[in-house]
């Protein structure tokens, strides 16, 4: 699939998730079902699968914004729903189907900024770490308090302890304890903290940075980004060279080298 519009977008996606991509190829998610604090249901799952689908299948995609309506940002899995099936199969299939749509989130070529107006709970606080950036209001907070209804927050914790210290997410895993904004902030779930009425700009902000940045370069970088932190040193600094060295050789990096030799800006495709 090419270039995709604002309108084509729209027509794909509405209700609980809701769907559009700038001209810029900018996309902006939005989960939408306040009354049940933006739960992860199956359907939500399904809705944000397929809304990640269409961004990887989109070539002049730049970036996507996470974002909700409501109160809360998203309150984690849907117990209620999870409560009515107590079969193995079906939670196997059930946390599966999460696992997938994080990866998916991974996997994209573009990076995820998590737009957070709210509460940030359980799978929404693993929503939030599994973005690669995250910019949040001030009052918001995060937890991923499973335990507190006897289910330790497996699945969760896979992002939380690659966002930060080991004993930090193990407190909040344990006890089920929530942290604030500016804590959030401290220990790395969340790259910038600002008032409700400065959030957008924020994330514009960063928004702007990324798409004024080649598209090649940003898709190699955040590939060799995860893929380095799971490999012992000497493997990761060997991948690194390799994906330096082919981003080096794109016209993007010539250009932008002799730019800077010039004194000039750049003169990118992006």
């Amino acid at each position: 699939m090419g270039a995709m519009t604002s309108t084509d977008i729209q027509t794909l996606a509405s209700g609980e998730l809701l769907h559009t991509r700038d001209a810029r190829g900018v996309h902006w998610l939005t989960l939408n079902d306040p009354t049940s604090f933006n739960t992860l249901g199956e359907s939500m799952l399904a809705a944000l699968q397929a809304a990640l689908d269409r961004v990887a299948r989109d070539e002049d995609a730049r970036a996507v914004v996470l974002g909700a309506h409501g109160k809360a940002f998203c309150a984690g899995h849907n117990l209620k729903e999870m409560r009515a099936r107590p079969e193995l199969a079906y939670y196997q299939k059930l946390f599966a189907q999460c696992t997938r749509m994080m990866m998916a989130i991974r996997h994209l070529p573009v990076p995820v900024i998590a737009r957070v107006q709210g509460v940030a709970t359980a799978a929404g606080c693993q929503l939030v770490a599994q973005c690669d950036l995250a910019v949040s209001v001030d009052t918001a907070r995060f937890g991923v308090n499973g335990i507190d209804v006897g289910l330790f927050c497996a699945t969760p914790s896979v992002p939380l302890s690659r966002n930060m210290q080991p004993k930090q997410a193990m407190e909040m895993l344990l006890t089920g304890g929530f942290i604030d904004a500016a804590e959030a902030q401290r220990r790395g779930l969340v790259n910038r903290v600002v008032a409700a009425d400065a959030l957008d700009a924020q994330v514009q902000q960063l928004v702007d940075a990324i798409v004024a940045k080649p598209r090649v370069a940003v898709q190699m970088g955040k590939q060799l980004f995860y893929q380095q932190a799971e490999m012992g040193i000497e493997a990761a600094y060997q991948l690194a060279g390799q994906t330096m060295a082919c981003n080096m050789v794109h016209e993007v990096a010539q250009e932008g080298v002799q730019a800077f030799i010039d004194k000039r800006n750049p003169s990118w495709r992006l």
